[in-house]
């Protein structure tokens, strides 16, 4: 069987101009970078495609394949002659080159030209770690001449697009007063920087504008607010996302437009592709496929919670990716016997499924299984999973997008296109927009992830108190980092555990992002490479520049 990297090797990609031209964009309207890819203009207008949301089960180290059924859910639909895109997220170099690998598709059911998309693609994650990097040159420079704005305290970090524990706790401006003031600093990693939450969330230029120089820095001696507009910041900030703003359009290896913009991870921030990207897609075609990260409780709760909050979208249909190989490994089968049928275990294991399967009727969402199937899935084992589904009251499909591209899809894309015929439910929200930090981050852990209880470390709660002293940060959503391998802060309590205690060990404003970061149990904004990195894997032919194990 081929690889991934072979198969998108031996595709015959389109000329991006002609992917354009089918979503009725001009050859003048683009920016190509090189012939595959392409900048586009700004969405004008809201869209009125029929909006698809792909989430998944609580991910496990066998890989559920979100993505992959994304895009073969779209080169399904197309391939039944409907006008369907695809609106996904950008993959990162922290995960490409650590534990994770690549993140266009896989098999039959990519987008590409891959090896780009994985690596710079178009720029943006360079551009988007630069403007960060810059407000945080900004402020060291002020307090260097002076200080005129009496920084007391910078919460501000630094970012890097890669894997790299060492930079969690840095020291800045050692080496004598050449260098500036000596203090203590870090990274957190691009995707779950503030100007990668902004890029995502902003519906215009002058609105990421505005939401840049909307950024708290830190604090004066007062306890009062900094923000980057303080240091005239935003202008410069914005120049060099400029560029970056626009959406990318690329295509699968179907010829599918896929618009792949903005990379936040969704254990720890949003885990949504642009909201521009997002418009771009349901202005141009019919139906848009898009993609939330890791398990509906991460990735989906945010898409409901907070972007379409925000942007006042609400989906047609949900689809929830699940494999039977990891709802065994959910009920306790070890990973090197995954492949083994234990229908005892994957109906323990089906636990998970039925929580995210009621937490998304609690959305009010319309939602159909989709079952990823594996080469070593039995007949019993997906007629078991298709049978737990309709106890639940939803329909499953079994999709094959990874062996045989659109055509394995089309028996979801016509379940989803059944769906998307009726009205668009309304999304009902975890918690009114007028709750306290407190309400929302109980309502969360309590209804969505199944706690009995919230506690609140000490220097969390001394940083809300800061928070709930601005009336302005009253009507922001939470957006809570945790672990996305469980439902609760422990990433061993596989399933769907219950009546636990969430911890919250800290709470961040992000005024420019509009939301709330709540930090849950152990997790880092900084991710480190595991024992054995994708580097391992990752080879490169010095005489045809050929690059392998990049998927």
């Amino acid at each position: 069987m081929l690889s991934d990297v072979e198969i998108a090797r031996n595709a015959t990609p389109i000329p991006v101009t002609e992917i354009a031209e089918k979503l009725g964009y001009s050859a003048d309207e683009l920016e190509p970078y090189g012939k595959f890819k392409a900048k586009v203009p700004l969405p004008r207008g809201e869209g009125k495609a029929k909006l698809i949301l792909v989430t998944a089960m609580n991910p496990t180290p066998l890989g559920e394949g979100k993505t992959t059924v994304s895009i073969g859910l779209a080169d399904g639909m197309c391939r039944l002659g409907l006008n369907a895109c695809l609106a996904l997220r950008e993959p990162s170099l922290g995960p490409v080159f650590g534990i994770k690998g690549g993140a266009c598709g896989g098999g039959y059911a990519q987008v590409i030209p891959m090896e780009d998309i994985n690596l710079h693609f178009t720029g943006d994650f360079h551009a988007i770690t630069s403007a960060n990097n810059l407000l945080s040159a900004l402020i060291d420079n002020h307090i260097k001449f002076g200080n005129a704005l009496g920084i007391k305290e910078v919460i501000w970090r630094r970012c890097l697009d890669l894997n790299d524990r060492a930079l969690r706790v840095v020291e800045v401006g050692l080496g004598g007063p050449v260098n500036g003031v000596p203090r203590e600093d870090g990274f957190v990693i691009t995707a779950a920087s503030e100007i990668m939450a902004v890029l995502c969330l902003a519906s215009s230029l002058a609105d990421l504008k505005r939401r840049l120089g909307n950024i708290v820095i830190g604090y004066n001696a007062e306890g009062g607010e900094i923000r980057a507009r303080d240091l005239k910041a935003e202008e410069s900030m914005t120049v060099l996302l400029r560029d970056a703003l626009r959406p990318n359009l690329v295509q699968t290896l179907e010829g599918t437009p896929a618009f792949v913009h903005g990379g936040p991870f969704a254990n720890i921030a949003h885990g949504c592709n642009s909201i521009l990207a997002t418009r771009a897609a349901m202005t141009h075609a019919d139906y848009v496929v898009t993609e939330a990260g890791f398990g509906a409780e991460l990735g989906g709760e945010k898409f409901l919670d907070i972007k379409c909050r925000k942007a006042g979208l609400t989906p047609s249909c949900v689809v929830l990716v699940v494999t039977a190989r990891s709802l065994k490994f959910n009920g306790g089968v070890p990973k090197t016997e995954a492949s083994l049928e234990n229908l005892d275990a994957l109906k323990k294991g089906f636990e998970n499924v039925k929580r995210h399967l009621n937490n998304l009727k609690r959305f009010g969402q319309r939602v159909v299984v989709a079952i990823n199937r594996f080469y070593a899935d039995t007949e019993a084992e997906l007629e078991l999973l298709g049978a737990l589904c309709r106890e639940c009251g939803a329909d499953a499909v079994i999709t094959e997008g990874f062996a045989r591209g659109g055509e394995g899809a089309e028996a979801l894309a016509k379940k989803v296109a059944e769906l998307c015929a009726l009205p668009a439910p309304p999304v009902d929200f975890t918690y009114p927009e007028d709750a306290s930090v407190e309400e929302k981050v109980e309502a969360v852990a309590k209804k969505v992830y199944g706690a009995g209880s919230v506690s609140w470390s000490e220097e969390a709660l001394a940083h809300l108190e800061k928070i709930k002293s601005n009336p302005e940060y009253a009507r922001y959503p939470v957006c809570i980092a945790k672990t996305q391998y469980s439902f609760s802060c422990d990433e061993k309590a596989l399933g769907a555990p219950e009546g636990f205690d969430f911890l919250v060990r800290d709470v961040i404003p992000r005024a420019g992002a509009e939301f709330i970061v709540v930090i849950g149990g152990s997790m880092l904004l900084m991710p480190g490479l595991g024992a054995s990195p994708n580097t391992d894997r990752i080879t490169i032919d010095t005489k045809t520049g050929e690059i392998n194990g990049l998927m």
